[in-house]
């Protein structure tokens, strides 16, 4: 016996069964010590299995299960209506925002109520609230941060004036609307010019983030209506923020002249902060420079000075969400490191703790007390009120200082937004007492309506003042004979595929188009450093390019439905090619990863849609990743997808013909040859070739023109020093599935495998 090949189990054994021992020891031994002691033994005469449900129903009801029962609850709620919104081209924070409305008494409450009361106990609503407000300090850093001071400062003359415009056009006109609502809905013993203030601000709010997103979502940030809009939001927030921590000061205070102290406590507290603070953290972030990690140490100082800031201006009086606001805005102005802060930030905020915010701003949200016309029409005039206010008081300005009117409009609407930072106005007002249920209800009705708005408004502007420009470009386009647009989602594959598109076109000089496109998620992105992220994911492509000495056109675009916006601009292009990479799952060929995709098509909500539409199978076990197959779906064009193995070059292709309808791939290669002068092999599977007339005059036209650099196979077997000797596989997409389908070993060979679709 091999007692080495034993000893590790020999050891395990021997040291569990020893310590048991002496385990069983001391129990035993510790039980002598209770004589002389008043020990109570529980008697319980239920069952173990009454017990049991007893202790379960215990252990439900405790704060910390019920605690992570809403979180749970809240984020796939508000996960399932931003996708909705998403799909329907509206900004995620309208579906967040819906989605606490809908957990809330005014759906949820209403029809089911008993489980309202179960999953929100009125007790339960306190850490709630708590780690909303967590979510909303960290949500006011981030806010802070994506403020670029540095083009506030240069770019602020037309912007100040149209923004400080679109404050006090709504300011004003929310305090008209307070003296006629003030007697109503005022709560008791609030002042008229408490309740005016917060009406007033709450009507002057532009929701920054949001609009910045939209801004980045529609390709608006490169041109000159985009910086100013950006500009005038930047200065919004700011001076939003300053004057609503007067208002706070304020109201706490009971008149202005009871306020002035925390006013000046306030004002020296910013004067600290960008005097003293901001020079102490850009020498901390010159530390940074140059590197792609930050430290704990740095990690902590800079999460020390945002606590100690937001409870600084919590302790003055005017709010922590402030002084988070402002560790943000005095954060160093490296912009790569704004963004790797940022990257530690917002996942946690944004996914996991502001939801919190939408579902508890939503519990307090009734709407069903709107239970009278005369309160819809109440609402209705606040609607007019808040959009007269910032949409006509921004697009007038803008009007006035020599802006066109499309443009003029366009500031108009992105101005308009309001999202998460009116509820953010309006639950601290509510905290305060000001606004009443009613009053807050209709509010938060306003701002839905209002950010929901943007996005057709900016359609409809959009087509008022069409453009004849995109008819033009189509028109001197059409008289390039070959375009390929090449899609990519790193600088590595932009710059593969570009060589692919090259080998395709090369010979054509002046009648190719060729377009590299690189479509961004829009949340990977922030307004102060999109055009360093475009040059990042471009500069391979243009090094390319030079190399190859090929002109191209690129186009940028961050989009919330990467999808969607990648087959509307194949389909409206009047492209003839659209190049691909094939994508790959980080669990590909694991049990885990198929699990994951069995799962994904059962609950995927567009893929059920389209099963229920007849549009495809949900248990269809495709050789191709989701996004592909969305793209192969919905383009009218042709597409390639590349399976990329080290491709260099298409000078050795190799052509599977499993049927007659794979017979239009002769054109590609024909393509191939007569511009890259590639050696072209045809492997005629089902041999129906040599039996197709039309098929082999194609051939035989190929040989003429290029003779010696198409050659026919009708060999059932392909060694493998023949495949691997091939740089290229142009295969149909049928047939790759077959292929896929019967496991052919083969496969796995080939160097670099272009699929093609015929639409």
């Amino acid at each position: 016996m091999n007692f080495g090949k034993y000893r590790n189990i020999i050891f395990y054994i021997a040291t569990i069964a020893a310590f048991s021992f002496l385990i069983y020891i001391f129990i035993i031994e510790g039980q002598t010590l209770e004589a002389g002691e008043n020990i109570i033994i529980k008697t319980n005469n239920s069952s173990t299995w009454d017990n049991f449900l007893e202790s379960f129903k215990t252990n439900l009801h405790h704060p910390l299960a019920l605690l992570l029962a809403q979180i749970v609850t809240i984020i796939l709620v508000a996960r399932l209506f931003g996708w909705i919104c998403i799909k329907i081209k509206q900004p995620s924070v309208i579906g967040e925002m819906i989605a606490g409305i809908v957990l809330g008494p005014s759906l949820l409450g209403m029809y089911f109520p008993e489980f309202s009361a179960f999953l929100f106990p009125k007790e339960s609503l306190g850490n709630l609230q708590f780690l909303s407000q967590i979510g909303l300090i960290l949500f006011m850093y981030i806010v802070g941060m994506e403020l670029d001071l540095s083009v506030l400062r240069k770019k602020a003359h037309d912007a100040v004036v149209i923004s400080h415009a679109s404050i006090i056009i709504p300011f004003a006109l929310g305090i008209g609307l307070s003296y006629f609502i003030y007697k109503e809905f005022a709560p008791d013993g609030i002042q008229f010019t408490s309740f005016a203030l917060f009406i007033a601000i709450a009507m002057s709010i532009t929701a920054f983030p949001v609009l910045a997103r939209i801004v980045q979502e529609r390709n608006l940030q490169k041109t000159k209506l985009g910086t100013v809009v950006i500009t005038c939001a930047a200065a919004d927030d700011i001076t939003a923020w300053c004057i609503l921590a007067a208002v706070i000061a304020i109201v706490k205070a009971g008149s202005f002249a009871s306020s002035i102290y925390v006013i000046l406590m306030a004002i020296g507290y910013v004067f600290f902060m960008i005097k003293i603070v901001r020079p102490f953290l850009k020498r901390i972030g010159d530390l940074q420079a140059g590197k792609n990690t930050i430290n704990k140490p740095m990690v902590a100082i800079f999460f020390l000075t945002l606590i100690l800031s937001a409870y600084t201006t919590e302790v003055i009086g005017i709010h922590a969400l402030f002084g988070a606001f402002m560790a943000g805005a005095i954060m160093p102005e490296n912009a790569k490191f704004r963004t790797l802060f940022i990257d530690k930030v917002e996942d946690v905020a944004l996914v996991l703790l502001l939801p919190l915010f939408f579902v508890f701003t939503g519990l307090r949200t009734q709407i069903g007390l709107l239970n009278d016309q005369h309160l819809w029409i109440t609402a209705g005039f606040i609607i007019l009120t808040a959009v007269v206010g910032k949409f006509a008081g921004s697009a007038l300005t803008a009007k006035f200082l020599g802006i066109n009117w499309k443009e003029s409009l366009t500031i108009g609407a992105l101005m308009n937004t309001r999202g998460l930072m009116e509820l953010i106005v309006l639950n601290i007002g509510y905290d305060l007492g000001v606004l009443s249920p009613e009053i807050f209800a209709m509010m938060v009705i306003m701002a839905l309506f209002t950010t929901f708005m943007t996005g057709p408004a900016l359609d409809f502007i959009n087509f008022i003042f069409k453009s004849k420009k995109p008819e033009e470009e189509n028109k001197n386009h059409s008289n390039a004979q070959y375009r390929v647009l090449l899609s990519f989602d790193n600088p590595e594959s932009g710059s593969t595929l570009l060589k692919l598109a090259h080998d395709f076109t090369k010979k054509m000089n002046a009648n190719k188009s060729i377009t590299a496109m690189n479509i961004a998620p829009v949340n990977e992105m922030h307004a102060y450093d999109i055009n360093d992220y475009e040059n990042e994911q471009f500069r391979n492509v243009i090094d390319t390019s030079q190399e190859l000495q090929l002109k191209i056109t690129t186009l940028f675009k961050a989009s919330t439905d990467i999808e969607s916006d990648l087959t509307n601009i194949s389909n409206k292009g009047n492209y003839d090619l659209l190049l691909i990479m094939l994508g790959k799952s980080m669990y590909e060929g694991s049990l885990l990863g198929r699990l994951l995709g069995f799962t994904t098509k059962i609950i995927n909500p567009e893929k059920l849609l389209n099963t229920v539409k007849g549009k495809g199978n949900i248990f269809n076990n495709s050789p191709f990743d989701d996004f592909t197959l969305q793209i192969l779906d919905k383009t009218n064009i042709p597409v390639g997808v590349l399976v990329e193995k080290n491709f260099t070059s298409a000078d050795k292709v190799f052509v599977p013909i499993f049927n007659l309808s794979d017979f239009y791939l002769l054109e590609y290669a024909k393509r191939l040859i007569n511009n890259n002068n590639s050696q072209i092999i045809i492997l005629d599977v089902a041999g129906q070739i040599r039996s197709n007339i039309e098929v082999k005059e194609l051939i035989r036209s190929i040989e003429q023109v290029a003779p010696n650099h198409i050659t026919l196979y009708n060999e059932k077997k392909i060694e493998k020093d023949f495949l691997n000797s091939q740089d290229l596989m142009l295969i149909s997409s049928k047939s790759w599935k077959n292929l896929i389908d019967t496991k052919s070993l083969w496969l796995s060979d080939i160097p670099s495998t272009l699929i093609i679709s015929n639409p």
